[in-house]
C-alpha cells in the first residue's frame, strides 16, 4: 500500500498532490496541509487559504504583513 508522505502511515486510501512539478501522497487532508501549506514569514502560522504576498514572502494575514514592513498590503475580503 502506498505510504503517506507525512506521517509514513501505510494506507489504502492514499491520494496524491501534485505541486510545483513534485507528486506527494497523502493519508489525510491534515497531511496534505503539513506538506504543502506555506508557513507565514511572520508568526508561522499554516497557510490554509489565500494569504498576502510581497515579494518572495507570504503571510497569514496583512497585520503579519505589516509587522515585516508592508504595509500597502490588503487582507482578501
Amino acid at each position: 500500500m502506498p505510504r503517506c508522505d507525512t506521517c509514513g502511515n501505510d494506507y489504502d486510501k492514499t491520494f496524491q498532490v501534485m505541486m510545483q512539478g513534485r507528486t506527494m501522497t497523502f493519508d489525510s487532508f491534515e497531511c496534505a496541509i503539513n506538506g504543502c501549506a506555506p508557513v507565514c514569514a511572520t508568526c508561522g502560522v499554516r497557510i490554509i487559504g489565500h494569504g498576502v504576498e510581497k515579494g518572495d514572502r507570504i503571510y497569514c494575514c496583512a497585520r503579519c504583513a505589516a509587522a515585516q514592513g508592508a504595509t500597502e498590503l490588503r487582507d482578501r475580503a
